[in-house]
């Protein structure tokens, strides 16, 4: 599915590591999902959502 995740991450000069630390995932799991190798689960995605203050649907982009 596509995303925006690298987008947003370096709009607030995140590392990958400094990412996956914040949501409790690995930095693997961030690369794989800015990719687009691997879909986060839901409470990642949740996270993420809180985190950069936007609606799942504004972060990943079903059906595009």
């Amino acid at each position: 599915m596509k995303n925006r995740v690298k987008e947003l991450r370096s709009l607030q000069k995140m590392t990958q590591e400094e990412l996956a630390d914040v949501i409790g995932v690995s930095r693997q799991t961030i690369n794989a999902i800015e990719k687009e190798k691997f879909d986060p689960s839901l409470p990642t995605a949740f996270k993420m959502a809180e985190l950069f203050n936007l609606k799942i649907e504004d972060i990943f982009l079903y059906g595009e």
